[in-house]
This record gives C-alpha cells, structure tokens and sequence, in this order.
C-alpha cells in the first residue's frame, strides 16, 4: 500500500501568502455561491495511518485470491506461474515510472527493452515486424482488423462464432465507426465450420480472423484457413495463445499475415482484468500498416548499438488523417515483464510450460468424465481449456465450489445458448495432480447433491 503524506497547516498558509491569499475558500470567489456544497462530503471520518493500513487489509482479505484458492477459471485470463526475478525488474524506478519514450534518444533502456520485445514476439509469431504493443488482445484484434481492411481495400471481416464473444464485441465497436462489416459464421465440434466460411466469403472479405486454440480451447488448423483467405485475395489473422507457441507451429510458418494475442500469460498477473498488453506482430511488407509504433536497432556516430523509434505512424507524432491508428500508447510495464518472462523461460521453458499444460489440462478432463457427473462436448483436440456438461447449473456449482476454495470454470452458457450446462475449464502448469483430483472428486460430489440443495 503506498502512503499519500498531505500538506501541512504551514505548508498551506505558506502557500496562499505567496499568491497573497488568507484564506482557502478564496481560491473558489468565481464560484457562484448558490452551486458550491456548502457541507462536508459524506465520508468517514478520518483514520490514523495504522488504521487506514489495517482497515485497507481487512477489504483485501474479503477477496478471493489465487494466493489460497486453485483457479480452473480461464476464457482470456489465465494462471499461470510467475518467476519471481520479474516482479524485480518491472519493479525497478527506471521502468515503472518510465511511460512513454516522447524523447527517444535519451530514452536508450526504454527503447532497448521494446526493442527486446518486438524481437521476441517475432519469433515467437514467425512474423517479420512487431510493434511496440497494443493495450489489450481485444484491441489487438480489432486494430488487426481495421489493418486488414486499408492493405487490401476491403471493408468485410469474417469472424468464427468460436472467438472470445467479448473480443468479438470489441471488434464490431472498431467496425461501427471505420465503416467496415463483421460477418460471424458457424462451429462444428468446437471448432471453425469452414464449409460454413467458403459460404460467406466474397470479393469484399478483407481478412479471415481464426483464434488458435479457439474460445472452448480447441486447436483450429491455420493452414486450411490461410490457404481459402490467400485464394480470395484476403488476409488471414491469426488470434493465438502465445504459451500454446511452446508446442504448436508458429501461425507465420502456417500461412497468418498478421498474428495477435494477449501477453497477460507471460509473466503478468490476472489482476482482477488488467492491465495487461496485446501484441500485434505481420509481415514485413504490411508494416506501414501497422498501428502503434515500431522501435528499431541502429548505431550511433561513435559505431555503438543504439535504438530510434523507427515507425511512428500515430495521430500525436503525424497528421491525424495519415494516422495508422488513434491508439495512443503501449504497454510498456506488462510487455517488458513478458520480455523477462521470455528470457528466464526460453524455448526449452516455454515448450515445457506447454506440455504440462496440455498433460494437465487432458488429465482434468479424464478424471471429469470418469466421475460420470460430466460429459464429453467437443471431440476436437484442445490445448489448455476443454468445455464438458454438468448435470446442474453451472452457476450453482461454482458457487458452491468457492467454500472449498476452488474457483471453477466458465458457464459458458451465458454466450452460448445452446451450450446449457457446459462449464469450460483452464488447467495451467501451477495445478497440481492433488488439486485436480480434488476439483473432480468435489464437482461429482456436489454434483450428486444436486442444484436444488446447492443454493
């Protein structure tokens, strides 16, 4: 908790003899008299600094946290391990308080670490070029989207029905003010229909998007995708998990234009929805294209390495009309922690990551199954997240999990219709084999009980 210290009674009348004032209220005089409160605010009264501290710990403590609970609760935001050199670095003044590289050349160790990142991102994505970041995976999507459209001119965007919903809802927000259309199409068995997408593609389709693994965590096959995008004279966007890199082929070798993702699972922390940073990455001849800004490597006169803002297409550096994108800034603090992530990890940690999550993830859902209180859904292969039927409302049974300290999985229900009762569940590498049996053996069994004693 950070300590705020006020002015004192001295500092205050210090302060108004040098504007030649004696009073406070008479920095309010052009204030109407009949519009001004006139009362005290309606507050507590005033705390003590050690009752402040001990009252802001009691309103933590009244929080679920992932410290003492075992989270299966995924669908975008995921927990995963964070290796304590992160939180040391990020944690440094030179960075947390570092925002925005507005002088770039005297902002070397800002520039170097977005530069690191881009890097990384690259080739993590099998992309040519990275930006700096975008806010979210939401807004990386949607400005994917809208990139699409002025590469190729066209102003249709399909979107599977198995994309995040509130992605999706991000991305028909961007659509109603840039002019553009959103066009949804069909799953089959947890995955893209892509009978369904050669239905709806046109001469206008800009671009494909496909998120890989999908919403209900099933993995799509890119290269079916790239290849009936590129055969239109469309683009394909990949929306990809980057853990899920660790193991599966990067979307560029799969034929994917232009790559996005949320970097929240690379060392940053749920944090009750953010913030957390999107990564955009392309090929390198749409890089003009591209929102945001571009840090990139050069030498000085002197022959030494050194870093400029190579791309710097936004309305606060050019002409607002030959602006890429109004986004106005990067993510700087999460993307330098998915920086040190990265390089702690390696490929030989990020593959292993990925692997347990995957052995995991299918261990819950054998031990689900064998409980006989849940079904199977999709017969798709999935990654870290499947989707399985209840016997009751899946809102009732997360409820009543969180007395035994476990937070359950999605109630997919609530974007799916017809999806009653199916619960999508995340398993990362921090679940154990205990906490897995644990959640299965406590489901099943509440599951018996049934939803009328439950409530």
């Amino acid at each position: 908790m950070s300590n705020y210290i006020p002015t004192t009674e001295e500092q205050q009348a210090q302060m108004l003899k040098e504007i030649g004032l004696k009073r406070i209220d008479e920095l309010f005089e052009s204030i109407p008299e009949k519009v001004r409160l006139n009362r005290k605010l309606n507050l507590p009264e005033k705390m003590s600094e050690p009752e402040l501290a001990e009252h802001m710990y009691e309103l933590a403590a009244s929080n679920k946290n992932l410290d003492e609970y075992d989270c299966f609760l995924g669908a975008g935001a995921y927990d995963h391990y964070i290796p304590a050199v992160i939180e040391h670095i990020t944690g440094r003044s030179e960075f947390y308080t570092a925002y925005t590289p507005y002088q770039p050349e005297i902002s070397q160790g800002t520039l170097q670490a977005i530069f690191e990142y881009q890097t990384m991102i690259c080739g993590l994505t099998g992309m040519d070029v990275s930006n700096a970041s975008m806010y979210d995976g939401a807004t990386a999507l949607a400005e994917a989207a809208a990139m699409s459209c002025k590469v190729t001119g066209r102003k249709e965007i399909l979107v599977p029905c198995a994309v995040h919903p509130e992605y999706k809802e991000v991305l028909k927000t961007y659509a109603r003010f840039n002019g553009s259309v959103v066009v949804e199409t069909e799953y089959k068995n947890g995955v893209t229909d892509i009978d369904a997408l050669k239905s709806k593609i046109s001469a206008n389709t800009a671009a494909i998007i496909i998120q890989n693994p999908n919403f209900f965590g099933s993995i799509e096959n890119l290269e079916s995708f790239a290849e009936l995008a590129h055969g239109n004279g469309a683009l394909l966007i990949a929306y990809v998990d980057p853990v899920s890199l660790g193991i599966l082929k990067a979307p560029g070798e799969a034929g994917a234009d232009i790559v996005v993702g949320e970097g929240q699972s690379l060392g940053n922390p749920v944090s009750f929805g953010g913030p957390y940073l999107g990564f955009l990455a392309a090929k390198e001849k749409f890089m003009r294209k591209m929102p945001g800004r571009i840090v990139g490597q050069t030498v000085d006169k002197t022959g030494k390495r050194g870093f400029v803002l190579t791309m710097q297409a936004r309305e606060q550096h050019i002409r607002r009309e030959k602006a890429t994108s109004n986004i106005c800034s990067n993510q700087a603090l999460n993307a330098l922690a998915a920086t040190v992530y990265l390089t702690v990890m390696g490929k030989k940690g990020l593959k292993e990551v990925a692997q347990l999550c995957v052995k995991k993830a299918h261990y819950a859902y054998k031990k689900l199954i064998e409980t006989g209180k849940f079904k199977t859904v999709f017969t798709a292969p999935f990654f870290k997240e499947f989707l399985v039927k209840s016997e009751i409302p899946i809102q009732d049974l997360n409820k009543k999990l969180l007395d035994y300290k476990i937070i359950g999985g999605y109630p997919i229900e609530k974007n799916y219709p017809e999806l009653k009762n199916c619960w999508l569940l995340a398993v990362t590498e921090k679940r154990s084999r205990k906490d897995i049996d644990r959640l299965a053996s406590i489901a099943a069994e509440l599951s018996s009980v049934g939803s009328g004693r439950l409530k």
